[in-house]
């Protein structure tokens, strides 16, 4: 099958012939229908994030399951799946308390480097990326790697529900936990932050600002839900939401990934309020806080992994919405494109031209 392999850190993407062993116990083969390029394996990729290398990367999915595994019980042939890398055992202690998306099991979530999944005749190992690898044409996974979903979701857009949507949403619905009539500051409207403020409309907050500095972004943000909007380059955002709000901000979603905007969030809190970071803040990178603000005002930050999903609950969910028409996931993909130009998608996704480009496997 083809592959997009990365061999080393801010080098093009190659496509390359790899193979996948026959599944194991539990362990489920997926044709993949559709892959979304994400900003997560853009850090891998530029080497912000450490990864044992060559990997074919990729973590944001749908396929079809072609063959599974003795003892896996939850898929069958020809079910339509989503892809997660929130992979779960189901019986440590963050699972059996509710919190699956932190899973510490790694014979089940295995750790960077452990899989032997991925086959190829060059010498030396080839590294699946977050259980997943996705930029493929079929995916080898545990069966706790996948949720089930109706045939008649679109596969293209079910495969934004397996990372973006739920990170964004997620934040939201479960680790923000927003309640109707608060008011709601999302930072950053590339993918993730667009769900969250998909999301945080469909918790119904009172008030949604979206704050970046892409104006085609802030337009598409007031069509998914934001009421109002904060431009950069207008001047210092922490000021401009300050303004508007009268300093009542109860959440501020941090969905950029950066030291700044990770401290700006929890600036712009009104007292009592919660900043929750889901963005991927670079490996290593400090953010400082004023120590006295969470004595003052009792003002809080928090991290949020992958929405802190239960994902086989979350991403039905998740559907249901969007074939209500709540959840605008038509309005994501501005590109559909084949494997092979997934470096040009890449790069368009730098240079802010797309909010979401898809890999449609059998285009």
């Amino acid at each position: 099958m083809k592959a997009a392999v990365l061999y080393e850190a801010n080098k093009p993407l190659v496509i390359e012939e790899v193979g996948l062993r026959k599944p194991g116990s539990r362990e489920v083969l997926i044709r993949t229908a559709c892959a979304g390029l994400c900003h997560s394996d853009l850090h891998f990729m530029e080497g912000l994030f450490p990864h044992p290398l060559p990997a074919v990367i990729g973590h944001e999915s749908a396929g079809i399951v072609e063959e599974v595994g003795s003892d896996v019980t939850y898929v069958r042939k020809g079910d339509h799946v989503v892809t997660c890398l929130s992979v779960f055992c189901g019986t440590c202690e963050q699972c059996t308390s509710g919190r699956p998306a932190i899973c510490t099991n790694t014979d089940v979530k295995l750790p960077p480097g452990v899989s032997t999944r991925i086959t190829w005749n060059k010498t030396g190992p080839i590294h699946q990326f977050l259980n997943m690898s996705s930029f493929a044409e079929q995916m080898l996974v545990h069966e706790n790697a996948i949720v089930k979903i109706r045939e008649d979701m679109p596969l293209d857009r079910a495969a934004l529900i397996g990372c973006g949507v739920m990170t964004g949403a997620g934040a939201i619905f479960n680790t923000a936990k927003v309640a109707p009539g608060e008011t709601v500051v999302v930072l950053g409207c590339g993918g993730i932050g667009m769900a969250a403020i998909n999301g945080a409309a469909i918790a119904g907050a009172g008030r949604i600002i979206a704050v970046d500095t892409n104006p085609t972004k802030l337009q598409l943000a007031t069509k998914l839900g934001a009421t109002d909007i904060v431009d950069v380059r207008n001047g210092d955002p922490v000021a401009q939401v300050k303004e508007l709000t009268k300093g009542q901000v109860h959440h501020a979603i941090e969905a950029v990934g950066a030291k700044i905007t990770a401290e700006q969030a929890f600036q712009m809190l009104g007292p009592g309020g919660v900043a929750t970071i889901i963005g991927m803040i670079p490996f290593g990178t400090k953010i400082e806080l004023h120590g006295i603000e969470f004595l003052r005002g009792e003002k809080k930050i928090q991290g949020s992994s992958m929405g802190s999903n239960r994902f086989r609950v979350d991403m039905p969910r998740l559907i249901e919405h969007y074939m209500r028409g709540r959840l605008q996931l038509d309005d994501w993909i501005s590109a559909r494109i084949k494997l092979s130009e997934i470096n040009d998608g890449f790069a368009n996704m730098k240079s802010g031209k797309v909010l979401r480009s898809v890999i449609m496997f059998d285009a």
